[in-house]
Formats: structure tokens, sequence, C-alpha cells
């Protein structure tokens, strides 16, 4: 049975990764750590510790101390929010993530960490993006995102650490409220769509994104954990998607179950140019072939799933 250490565990995937892995690997076999106190529900349900990634003294220690033998790094600032700090991003993400690396190494842990379709660029292609392609992001974000995919590979091909990850697109959840991603849209429509009626998008008509439902994110988390390590070719950063739209496109399946719902326009340039700059789709072959990736949720039915969630949630 895996011991499992979190970092970021109250950040937007890691919030719901505890409650998933802790249902696959026992409660008391995940533990959770974040630089903030137990806040969520989630967080309070099991092993937690508050934990700086900088800090790879401490980090070090907690890992050690829970007996850890695979390690989760979530900790991370998104997307437009690195764009606002861009040194704090570079220190926190990148920083971060060379602790959690050499803390594994150390302990000879199993290490997994999301990379992003913001590792991809304007000159990378638009369209069914391979797995293997052109990467000259222009974010801060996606250069800690090009720079962590390479760190990993060195840490396989140089240490022999079995490093693990994805790259995610969009992320959309019933759970966790957006949390400075430029694909956070995708999240706060369903909100606006209970609560007001209506949305105002800072992504432009047209703006084509990857998205995946969150659910279909955590499983593909643990079957990459799982898979066998001889079958995998590359290990790192395989593309995973279950859906590319538009904003209009998520506002009509909406309209679909809330016929008065409207939605209107009020681009933000930073996000749109973060927006811009990524592709309009990625091709999960590689992942298909090497550890059987597959998403259960489209469009209609992520709309419907949400919708229901989130009127209990709201109280709606």
């Amino acid at each position: 049975m895996k011991k499992i250490i979190v970092t970021g565990a109250q950040g937007q995937i890691g919030s719901e990764l505890i409650t998933k892995l802790r249902s696959e690997y026992g409660t008391d076999n995940v533990l959770a750590t974040d630089i903030r106190e137990a806040s969520t529900e989630a967080a309070q349900a099991g092993p937690y510790e508050i934990l700086d990634v900088t800090d790879a003294k401490s980090m070090h220690a907690l890992a050690k101390d829970f007996g850890a033998d695979t390690m989760m790094h979530m900790a991370a600032l998104l997307s437009a929010k690195a764009e606002e700090s861009p040194l704090l991003a570079w220190n926190l993400n990148m920083g971060g993530l060379m602790n959690a690396l050499e803390v594994s190494r150390e302990l000879n842990m199993q290490f997994f960490t999301p990379s992003s379709i913001g590792a991809f660029g304007p000159t990378t292609p638009k369209n069914e993006t391979p797995q293997e392609t052109l990467q000259r992001p222009t974010t801060m974000y996606g250069v800690n995102k090009v720079a962590g995919e390479l760190l990993c590979d060195y840490y396989f091909t140089k240490f022999g650490l079995d490093t693990r990850g994805v790259r995610f697109p969009g992320l959309i959840s019933n759970v966790a409220k957006p949390g400075g991603g430029t694909t956070d849209y995708a999240v706060d429509i369903y909100y606006k769509a209970l609560e007001e009626g209506k949305y105002k998008s800072y992504i432009a008509e047209g703006t084509y994104m990857d998205m995946m439902y969150m659910p279909d994110a955590l499983q593909a988390i643990v079957d990459l954990l799982e898979a066998d390590p001889a079958k995998l070719i590359h290990r790192n950063a395989f593309n995973v998607t279950a859906m590319s739209f538009e904003p209009a496109e998520i506002a009509a399946s909406i309209k679909n179950h809330l016929p008065k719902f409207e939605m209107s326009y009020d681009v933000d340039p930073i996000r749109q140019e973060i927006a811009d700059s990524w592709p309009d789709s990625i091709d999960p072959s590689a992942a298909v072939a090497e550890w059987g990736f597959k998403a259960k949720y489209d469009l209609d039915a992520m709309t419907i799933d949400m919708l229901d969630k989130l009127k209990v949630k709201l109280k709606i």
C-alpha cells in the first residue's frame, strides 16, 4: 500500500486529489500538506501538516517521518497569477519543484507532478498538438512548466527516479473555486449561471482551449501512478484532454438546461494573450497507448453534472 505525501493540498487540484487518494489508498496513508492551516473539510479529514515547499529541510523531515514512498507535488502559482508576480512564480514553482525532486531522490520515492498546456507557446502547432513538439512559451508559468518537464526527465535519466506527469488542460471542478488560471472562466461560468443567470467572459469568442472535468483528471493521475513503468516511453508530461471548446459552446451547453442564461464578453487582455498562445486542441494518443488514458466526460455530460452538483452546493 502506498504512503503518499501531497504538497499544495488545498489548491485547485490538491484539494480534490487528497480525497481521491485517500479513497484509493486509505485515509492514514495520505499526508496532505500546504502552506496554510487546514481550512477545508478534505484537508481536515486525514493527516495534515503545514509545509512551505521552499523549505527543503522541512519537506524532507515530513516525508521521512511519515514513511512516504510517493511524492505528489501539486504546489504552484497558476498562469494569470504568475504573470502578475513572475519572480514569486519562479521561486515558488521552480524552487519548490527542485526541493520535491531532491527529497524524492534522497528518500527513493515515486514522484508525480503535473505540467500544463501552458508549456506550449504561440509557435507550437495549434491543432492536435503532438506529444513531442516545439515548446517556446511566452509566459512565466509556461517557462516554469517546460523547465519542470525537463527537470523530471533529467532526474529519471540521471538518478533513476521514478518521475511521472501529465500535461493538464484547463480543469473544471464543482468543488474548487477558480484559482487564478486562464481557463478558470469555464468554472466560474457555471457558478454565475446558477447565481445570476448571466456571465461576462474574460476570454474572447472563438478562443478554443482544451479542458477536462476534474473526476477524469484525478482518475488519470491514479492510472498513471499505477501504470507499468516498462510501458512508459515518455514517463513525463503526457498530453491528456477530454474536450476542446470556446466560450460560446459552453454557454450553449448551459442554455440547454438554463434557457434564460445570457453571456456577454469583457475580454481581459492579459489572460487573452495567454490563451492565444496555447493550442486549440492537443493529441493524447501517447497517454492512450502507454497507460490506457481515457476520459469519461464530454462537454454536455460535464455540464449536467456540474449544474446538478452546484445546485446542491449553492442551495439553489
